[in-house]
């Protein structure tokens, strides 16, 4: 059985799909694809997929992973086109591994946001952005299933910072970018709670909604503190040996491939 791990997006107008909407559209892909598929077992069998850690509903992503399960072993990237051919605009199939070591949700640890605040202006953003990185505790409130929880959305920023915006110009509106490292903790931290937290320190509250994106996940490196991409040590480990794959690629190579 061959594993294969996939990044995608969420984009423009689809980042209002919900992670349920996902999962249709991305089983009529493989159905679509003719991907071989590995099923559980049971009396409804369903395709193996696994997802990590996706992002809110009305929330964009340039980093959202899953896995797959095959009976036949597929080159990655030709399987990430057919994929990525039968999705919708905006559902994009970027990139594709094969696993060749175990634990990808250990390593989503961490998020990379950026957060779009139109109708404010940068330098109203600093003072609340310095006020909450000062304060050692940043309690906000949240309504779930069993009422109202209260927690502190501070603990887990590792980096909170104004980003470089878009450039003024003379009768448009200002916009401050926020850019964010938010640790993956529980209760989970997420972006709309850190514009509550700037809130409760600062007052700040944008005319308008955010517009969220994730620009990365993965691991969270604490000396440089950077969040590296999930899918590199199986590019690095040593690649698994599949004989049909291999012959398929020598057969269907153009002539003269590989010379410079």
């Amino acid at each position: 059985m061959q594993r294969i791990r996939l990044r995608y997006t969420k984009r423009g107008r689809l980042r209002f799909t919900s992670h349920r909407d996902f999962q249709r559209a991305f089983e009529r892909a493989l159905r679509r694809s003719e991907v071989p598929m590995a099923y559980s077992a049971g009396f409804t069998p369903h395709p193996k997929v696994s997802y990590a850690n996706a992002a809110p509903t009305g929330t964009g992503s340039e980093a959202e992973f899953l896995e797959i399960a095959l009976t036949e072993a597929r080159d990655p990237e030709t399987l990430r086109g057919l994929l990525d051919a039968s999705m919708p605009t905006g559902l994009d199939i970027v990139d594709a591994v094969e696993a060749r070591t175990s634990g990808l949700a250990e390593r989503l640890t961490a998020s990379v946001w950026e957060m779009r605040l139109d109708g404010v202006d940068p330098e109203d953003v600093r003072p609340a952005v310095a006020a909450f990185n000062d304060a050692e505790t940043v309690e906000v409130q949240r309504k779930a299933k069993n009422g109202i929880r209260t927690f502190d959305a501070r603990a887990a920023v590792a980096d909170l910072r104004v980003g470089d915006g878009p450039d003024d110009r003379p009768g448009e509106r200002p916009c401050a970018i926020l850019r964010l490292v938010v640790r993956h903790v529980t209760p989970a931290v997420r972006p709309d709670d850190v514009l509550s937290g700037l809130r409760a320190v600062a007052d700040l509250a944008p005319p308008v909604p955010a517009a969220v994106t994730r620009l990365a996940q993965g691991l969270f490196d604490e000396e440089t503190g950077t969040v590296t991409d999930p899918l590199a040590p199986d590019r690095e480990a040593t690649p698994t040996a599949h004989p049909a794959v291999a012959g398929a690629a020598v057969a269907t190579a153009p002539e003269g491939a590989g010379s410079a």
